[in-house]
């Protein structure tokens, strides 16, 4: 009975929401000044950096909080013949993680985005050093952009936009680094814009900077990813112990068990 109710209960929502009786986009529209002092502040940056600079940040957070209130209502749903602080207290709970879970994501998203860039930037940078001995600064980086990796593509297309539409000066250079700000990479903006100002005897002199420090980088580089197999292998080593360890225990406890029973 109490599951038809819940069924029941559900078909009214969703037919008051589909004819426009109880309207959920309404209700954030009106309450829209209110709902947006609830973004998180990086929020916006998060997004842009995963979905590109033409997503709607608004349009995507409303799906947060319309998402949010069908789960606030599906759990009042579940917990209103058992209505207590329990039951309120996990509804408000649901809720929450409903609403968050897209934002954390993001960061999630983020994280492992930046971990890949911040490994793959050196290996570019190096391909790049090739180009620039026979190149200036700008056309060596537009004509990186095909063999670049993927994730450094649309960046380097707007750098070299930017410089094309007669910005002379450092900043296309630096939003490139922001944009992947990652291990060094506002030192090596800076060096490249050095290198396309600098006059050609002393060009040689720059790029041996430059090459230097690309080879640092990649010596990181190199001990992130040994370090990072070193603990996947530590990691697996320990799970298999651990599952080693349970298997053994759980073994004697049935043999001990077994030897009371033939008892």
């Amino acid at each position: 009975m109490y599951i038809e109710i819940l069924i029941c209960a559900g078909l009214i929502f969703f037919a008051c929401e589909y004819s426009g009786i109880v309207s959920t986009r309404r209700f954030i529209t009106d309450n829209q000044d209110f709902l947006l002092k609830l973004m998180e502040k990086d929020y916006e940056f998060l997004l842009k950096a995963k979905k590109g600079s033409e997503v709607s940040v608004e349009e995507e957070f409303n799906k947060r909080i319309k998402y949010a209130l069908i789960v606030l209502a599906i759990a009042l749903f579940i917990v209103v013949t058992t209505l207590n602080y329990i039951a309120v207290f996990l509804s408000v709970l649901a809720t929450f993680l409903a609403f968050k879970y897209p934002y954390w994501e993001l960061r999630s998203y983020r994280q492992k985005h930046m971990h890949e860039i911040d490994v793959q930037l050196p290996y570019y940078l190096k391909n790049l050093e090739i180009l620039i001995q026979h190149y200036t600064v700008p056309v060596a980086i537009g004509k990186s952009i095909e063999s670049a990796p993927s994730v450094f593509k649309d960046g380097l297309q707007d750098l070299v936009d930017a410089i094309n539409e007669g910005d002379s000066s450092i900043e296309p250079y630096m939003q490139f680094a922001r944009e992947y700000p990652v291990r060094d990479s506002m030192r090596m903006m800076r060096l490249l814009y050095r290198l396309s100002l600098g006059r050609q005897e002393r060009k040689q002199e720059q790029l041996l900077a430059f090459s230097k420090t690309i080879s640092n980088l990649q010596q990181k580089a190199r001990e992130t990813k040994y370090k990072e197999r070193l603990e996947k292998m530590e990691k697996k080593t320990m799970t298999m112990m651990v599952s080693t360890g349970i298997a053994v225990m759980i073994f004697l406890l049935l043999s001990i068990l077994n030897s009371f029973t033939g008892v």
